[in-house]
C-alpha cells in the first residue's frame, strides 16, 4: 500500500513537472511571437533595419536609371555628302566563372570552349587556337577579352556571333564616328572619340569641326527611370522620370568633295615622291571667303587612326612660319596705296646694307640696276627692301595693322596661333618687307589674299556653311564677314594682279613653272629660309619653304590656291616643278568652275566603279566628275546607283554601296529620285509620303538600318 502511495505521488510530481515546463514553454513561444511581431510592426512602420531604410534598399535592387544617349550630328560637305556620321562598334568578351548562372540555373559562362574558339575563329582574324588560349588563361579569371581582335566589331560581325547561340560570350556597346572617307580634310574636319564620364561612355570632339562645334554636334542625353522584375524585365507603368534625348545638330561645310578629294590625291602624290616634312594647301573662294578645299601632309586617318601619332597638329591653323616672298603682296599692296612706289623709277640689285648688315637677292649678283616696276616679278629682296624704306617704318607698320598680323583671324578651328612680327629695329623691320622676321597662319595669308577680290577690301576665311538641326530647320547660317575696312582701293587691286600676271607671263618672272597657256592666272611664288636652332638660318637647297599663291580670273579673281612645301627630302626636281605638280591640275578645277556657263546642264560619263576598292572608285569617280556617296562600311563597291556609261549632272548624287553596317544618312532636301535611287541601291525599304523634297524622316541620322527598319520620309 505504501509502494502504491509513493509511485502516485512521483506521477503527480512527473505531471506538475510537465505542466510547468508545458507553461514555459507556452510563455517563451509567446514571447519569441511578441518579439517576432514588435519586429515586423517596427519595420513595416519605420522601413528600418539595421539602420539601413527597406524602400531605399528595395530601389536599389530593382530600379534602373538608363541613360538615353543622343545621337551625334552628321557633319557633311557643301553639297550634303556625308564625311562624318555616328555609328556603334562592339567588343566581344567571355565569361569563364562557373558561378554564373541565371536565375532559370541555365550557365551564363562558357560551357564548350574548344566548340566556342571554333566559332568565333569564322569571325573574329584570329586563328581557332588562339582564341582557345585566351579562353584558357594561367590565372583564374572571371571574363577576358581578345585584344584588339575583338573590339571595334561592326554590328553585322555582332549579330554573327549571336546568331552562333554561345553561352557566356558578351558584347560592350561603344559609340563610334564613322569617317567614310579617310585621309579626307582630316585636320579640317577633326576626330571624335569615346570617353568615360561616370560609367558611360559618350563621344567627345577632340580635333577641328568635331572639337570646335563639339557642344553643336553632341546634343543632350536623356535619361528614364522605371523598375525592372527580377529577370531585368522592365514592370508596366513602372516609369517614373524621364528627359527625351536632344539629338545634335548636323554641320555644312564649305568644302567641295570633289575639289577636296583631287586635292589629297595631288598631295599625296607629292609626299610619297619627293617626301617634304610638311606640306600644306589651301583653296578658297575669296569673294565669299568659302574654304573650297584644304589639306596637309603628314595626315592620318580618322577611321583608322593611322598617323595620327605623328601629325595630330593642324598645321594650317596652329602653325606659324615665316611666309617669304609671297608676303611681297602684301608690301607691293601697301607701297602703291600710300603713294610710295614708283614703277619707272630704278635702284642696283643684288645686295643692300641695313643696320651693318647685307641683304641680298635671291640671285646673288642681282640683274644690275632695274626700275621698281620688276622688284616683284623678279622678287628682288633688295627692291622691297627700298620700298619699306621709302614708306618708312611707321607707315609700314600701319599697313600691316590693317592686314592684321600677329592677329588671329577666328576661323572656326581650335588652337589658332596668332604669330609674331618683329619689327624693333630697322634690319627688322627691313626683312619683313619679304616676309622674313614675320611669322603668319595660313589662313592669315588667304585673309589677306581675299583682299585681291574685293577691291581691298579683306573677308574672313570660313569653313562652315549652316547649321541644320535634326529636323531640317537651319540653326546658323555663315554669311561672308567683312575684316576690318578696305586696305586698298580697286585701282591698288588692279595694279598689283596685274605685278602677279608678270610673275607669270614676262620673260623675267620667278613663276614660269606655274604658266598655264590660253588660262588667266596671277601668280606669286616665295622661298623663306628657315631658322635654325642655334640662331641664324639653315643653309642647303632644300632647307626652305617654298610657296606660291595663285588667284583666276587674273583680272577679276575669284579662286585663290596657295600652297607651301618644307624641306623636301628627295628634292630631285626643282621646287617650283613640284609645287606645279599641285598647282595645275586644281587651278584648271577651278578655272572650269569660274566659266559658269560650261556648268549649265552639263553632263558627266559615270565610270565603272562596282568591284573597285573604296579608295580606287572615289579616285575614279572624281577624275570623272561624278559625285558619289558611300555607303556601308565594305573594303569594296558591291553596287552603284547609276550605271557605268550612263550621263549624268554633274551634281547628281550617286550611291556606292558596299555591305556591312548602314548608317541612315540626313535626307532632309534629298529630292524623290535621291530617295528611290538609295533604296534601290541598299535595299532598305522607305514609304514615301508627298511630293518635292525630304523635310521629315521617321528615323534619325546616324542610327543603324537594315530591311526591317520601319523608314519613311515626307517631301513637301
Amino acid at each position: 500500500m505504501k509502494k502504491f502511495n509513493n509511485l502516485n505521488r512521483n506521477r503527480s510530481k512527473a505531471h506538475g513537472y510537465r505542466f510547468t515546463v508545458g507553461r514555459i514553454l507556452q510563455l517563451v513561444l509567446a514571447l519569441v511571437f511578441l518579439v517576432f511581431i514588435g519586429r515586423f510592426l517596427y519595420i513595416g512602420i519605420s522601413n528600418q533595419v539595421a539602420g539601413e531604410n527597406l524602400n531605399k534598399r528595395v530601389n536599389q535592387i530593382y530600379r534602373r536609371n538608363e541613360v538615353l544617349k543622343a545621337t551625334r550630328g552628321t557633319i557633311y560637305d557643301k553639297n550634303g555628302l556625308t564625311l562624318a556620321e555616328d555609328a556603334h562598334v562592339f567588343t566581344v568578351y567571355a565569361i569563364l566563372d562557373k558561378s554564373s548562372i541565371d536565375y532559370h540555373n541555365k550557365p551564363m559562362y562558357v560551357t564548350n570552349k574548344r566548340k566556342t574558339a571554333q566559332k568565333l575563329a569564322e569571325v573574329l582574324p584570329l586563328s581557332e587556337e588562339k582564341i582557345y588560349s585566351y579562353l584558357t588563361p594561367k590565372h583564374k579569371a572571371f571574363q577576358v577579352e581578345f585584344g584588339s581582335a575583338g573590339t571595334g566589331l561592326t554590328l553585322s560581325q555582332k549579330e554573327k556571333i549571336e546568331e552562333m547561340k554561345l553561352p557566356g560570350i558578351k558584347f560592350i556597346e561603344t559609340p563610334s564616328r564613322l569617317y567614310p572617307n579617310g585621309n579626307f580634310a582630316s585636320h579640317i574636319i577633326g576626330l571624335a572619340q569615346p570617353q568615360k564620364n561616370q560609367g558611360n561612355s559618350t563621344l567627345v570632339g577632340t580635333m577641328g569641326i568635331e572639337a570646335y562645334f563639339d557642344k553643336q554636334l553632341a546634343g543632350k542625353d536623356g535619361y528614364r527611370e522605371a523598375f525592372v522584375d527580377a529577370e531585368n524585365y522592365q514592370l508596366p507603368n513602372s516609369q517614373k522620370n524621364a528627359r527625351a534625348t536632344k539629338d545634335g545638330d548636323n554641320i555644312y561645310l564649305t568644302l567641295d568633295s570633289r575639289l577636296q578629294t583631287y586635292l589629297e590625291v595631288l598631295m599625296s602624290q607629292v609626299q610619297d615622291k619627293y617626301k617634304p616634312k610638311a606640306l600644306t594647301a589651301v583653296v578658297e573662294d575669296i569673294k565669299t571667303g568659302k574654304i573650297l578645299a584644304a589639306s596637309q601632309r603628314p595626315t592620318f586617318n580618322p577611321q583608322t587612326k593611322k598617323g595620327l601619332d605623328t601629325s595630330w597638329r593642324n598645321m594650317l591653323v596652329q602653325d606659324s612660319y615665316e611666309p617669304g616672298s609671297v608676303f611681297k603682296v602684301l608690301t607691293y599692296s601697301s607701297a602703291i596705296e600710300s603713294g610710295h612706289y614708283n614703277p619707272n623709277e630704278q635702284f642696283k640689285s643684288g645686295a643692300v646694307a641695313v643696320q651693318g648688315s647685307t641683304i641680298h637677292d635671291w640671285n646673288n649678283s642681282g640683274w644690275g640696276i632695274i626700275p621698281f616696276s620688276q622688284a616683284f616679278p623678279r622678287s628682288s629682296n633688295v627692291g622691297f627692301v627700298k620700298i619699306e624704306q621709302k614708306m618708312g617704318s611707321k607707315t609700314w607698320k600701319e599697313y600691316l595693322n590693317k592686314y592684321r598680323i600677329g592677329k588671329k583671324t577666328g576661323v572656326t578651328l581650335p588652337g589658332e596661333t596668332a604669330g609674331i612680327l618683329n619689327f624693333s629695329t630697322p634690319l627688322n623691320q627691313a626683312v619683313t618687307a619679304f616676309g622674313q622676321g614675320v611669322t603668319v597662319n595660313a589662313m592669315q595669308m588667304m585673309q589677306a589674299y581675299s583682299a585681291l577680290a574685293n577691291n581691298g577690301q579683306m573677308v574672313k576665311p570660313q569653313f562652315v556653311e549652316k547649321i541644320v538641326s535634326p529636323s531640317g530647320k537651319v540653326v546658323e547660317k555663315f554669311h561672308r564677314t567683312k575684316v576690318g575696312t578696305p586696305i586698298y582701293s580697286a585701282k591698288t587691286a588692279k595694279t598689283v594682279l596685274k605685278g602677279m600676271q608678270d610673275v607669270v607671263n614676262a620673260s623675267y618672272g620667278t613663276g614660269a613653272a606655274y604658266k598655264m597657256p590660253g588660262k588667266s592666272i596671277a601668280v606669286k611664288t616665295g622661298t623663306a629660309q628657315i631658322a635654325g636652332p642655334h640662331g641664324g638660318y639653315l643653309t642647303g637647297d632644300n632647307n626652305y619653304i617654298f610657296s606660291v599663291v595663285g588667284v583666276t580670273p587674273a583680272n577679276n579673281p575669284r579662286y585663290c590656291v596657295y600652297l607651301t612645301m618644307k624641306q623636301p627630302q628627295k628634292m630631285s626636281k626643282p621646287a617650283e616643278t613640284i609645287l606645279s605638280s599641285i598647282f595645275k591640275p586644281i587651278m584648271n578645277r577651278l578655272i572650269s568652275l569660274s566659266d559658269s556657263s560650261a556648268k549649265v546642264n552639263e553632263k558627266v560619263t559615270v565610270p565603272a566603279l562596282t568591284g573597285k576598292s573604296v579608295e580606287k572608285a572615289k579616285e575614279d569617280a572624281n577624275n570623272a566628275g561624278v559625285s558619289v556617296e558611300v555607303i556601308g562600311t565594305g573594303k569594296n563597291v558591291s553596287r552603284q546607283s547609276v550605271g557605268a556609261g550612263v550621263k549624268e549632272d554633274t551634281d547628281t548624287k550617286i550611291f556606292l554601296y558596299t555591305g556591312g553596317q548602314v548608317t541612315c544618312p540626313n535626307m532632309v532636301g534629298w529630292s524623290e529620285d535621291e530617295v528611290n535611287s538609295f533604296m534601290t541601291t541598299t535595299d532598305i525599304p522607305i514609304t514615301i509620303n508627298g511630293k518635292g523634297k525630304v523635310t521629315k524622316q521617321s528615323i534619325p541620322a546616324g542610327k543603324v538600318i537594315d530591311k526591317n527598319s520601319k523608314l519613311s520620309v515626307n517631301l513637301k
